[in-house]
């Protein structure tokens, strides 16, 4: 395994053992990093409302075979629209991240990738993006082109306001109802709810990820809940853990099918945040990193409870 100086021009919080610095050809790797394909983790977080939306669509209308095209379809799209939600927050971002330690090694502030070519990846992603969302139906892309205005706005949330984890969880989120509306035609009100439950677990689990940034923030002025919280951090985030889970429940509630099944699958979601929330440690940022990926698990526990329920 080589490590961060054996590999100069890897970006410094990405796994170690990542494909992309592993096995992707070295010109396609600054392209790649841009789109933080080195850290797949904000692919899953992206994805997993997406499933939630399916599951929750099964439980209302029953499964259908073209939920296995719109599952295969957002995995794609969270794939490439999270590369170019990236690389758009990276070209905004690209003063501020040279100014912090755990951001300057990225290939814009690194100078790996120039600012033209950046604009140029984020054109070329989102092309790719609107190809796969035209295949899941009108409804679908309505919401699609909805969620552009939440994704250019997300990366300036910091210089405005104390919570752009909340602008965070309306974009990251929305797959919960597009992946619905794919499926039925139309957006109801148990994917809404279900979205709003999932923007308290993004609050979650990015409150948990920005404590490693929380200095450097303070330095440059740069704001967030993790700074807005401060010790109060473990107390507050139990609280949003509680909503999320609260939510999700009444979410699942609407579908009207299933509902214990289901509502299991809620349950051990619940539990795995409150098991984040024992080992939460604000001042270790390596913890902080290790509980924010583990959300990629909590997510599909959820996520395969709901898709039992959905199909039973």
């Amino acid at each position: 395994m080589q490590s961060q100086t054996e590999r100069p021009d890897a970006v410094f919080d990405a796994p170690p053992d990542n494909w992309v610095d592993r096995f992707a050809p070295p010109a396609s790797r600054p392209w790649l990093r841009l789109s933080r394909a080195d850290r797949p983790i904000g692919t899953w977080l992206l994805l997993i409302p997406c499933w939630w939306g399916i599951g929750l669509a099964m439980m209302a209308d029953g499964p259908r075979l073209f939920d296995l095209w719109i599952a295969l379809a957002c995995a794609i799209g969270a794939f490439v629209m999270r590369g170019a939600g990236c690389t758009w927050n990276d070209i905004t971002d690209r003063d501020i991240d040279a100014q912090v330690a755990r951001t300057r090694s990225r290939p814009l502030p690194s100078g790996q990738v120039s600012l033209r070519g950046a604009y140029f990846w984020l054109l070329a992603q989102g092309l790719v993006g609107l190809v796969i969302l035209v295949t899941l139906g009108r409804a679908a892309v309505w919401m699609g082109v909805a969620s552009l205005a939440l994704v250019a706005i997300y990366p300036f949330a910091k210089r405005f306001t104390w919570w752009p984890q909340l602008f965070l969880g309306f974009a990251f989120n929305w797959g919960v109802m597009l992946a619905y509306a794919a499926h039925m035609g139309r957006v109801d009100p148990a994917p809404v709810v279900a979205w709003l439950g999932a923007i308290a677990w993004t609050i979650f689990y990015d409150t948990i990820y920005a404590h490693q940034d929380a200095d450097d923030d303070a330095l440059i002025g740069v704001k967030s809940t993790a700074r807005l919280f401060g010790d109060r951090s473990p107390a507050i985030l139990a609280g949003f853990a509680l909503v999320s889970v609260a939510v999700l429940a009444v979410a699942v509630a609407l579908t009207g099918r299933n509902l214990l099944m289901a509502w299991a699958g809620v349950l051990a979601f619940g539990l795995h945040l409150l098991w984040q929330l024992r080992n939460f440690q604000p001042d270790q940022g390596d913890v902080c990193l290790r509980l924010f990926r583990s959300n990629r698990d909590a997510g599909l526990i959820l996520a395969l409870f709901l898709a039992v329920a959905g199909l039973a």
